[in-house]
């Protein structure tokens, strides 16, 4: 499973860039035609922080497996559910989760300044996309990402 993830905390526009990018409105499978000419895939779109949701890391690896696609796009908090931050951890411990079950993380973007921590080579920060206009962080982020 590749994994394309939007991190950033309240506000900072991560569901509407998810539908911007994938033209789903939650929990939907679309198409992707990669930039590099590579045949399309299919992605599974998912809006809302899987925090902010109450979805823990292995409901989420379960609700993916239900799906036929090759690809997720999700959004995460910087930093834990604090009603209950054992079951909803910060967003390293939902990635390292992700990784152990064996998905490769394609692209990680920041939305503004806080990446919980997290650094990588596939991370990328946006410190602009709270302010900038949506369509302008979707351009930034279909680069980012490789995708048309």
């Amino acid at each position: 499973m590749q994994a394309y993830v939007l991190i950033g905390n309240p506000n900072t526009r991560k569901s509407t860039l998810v539908r911007s990018l994938s033209g789903c409105f939650n929990r939907s499978l679309r198409d992707i035609q990669p930039a590099s000419g590579a045949p399309a895939f299919r992605l599974y779109a998912r809006a809302g922080a899987l925090q902010e949701t109450r979805t823990t890391p292995s409901d989420f690896v379960r609700e993916v497996a239900g799906r036929r696609c090759a690809a997720v796009l999700f959004c995460l908090w910087p930093l834990a559910n604090p009603v209950d931050p054992a079951n909803m951890p910060d967003a390293g411990a939902y990635l390292e989760h992700f990784e152990s079950a064996g998905w490769r993380l394609k692209s990680i973007a920041v939305l503004g300044q806080n990446p919980g921590g997290w650094r990588g080579a596939a991370m990328r920060q946006f410190p602009q996309a709270p302010v900038d206009p949506v369509n302008l962080t979707a351009h930034h982020l279909r680069a980012h990402f490789g995708w048309l």
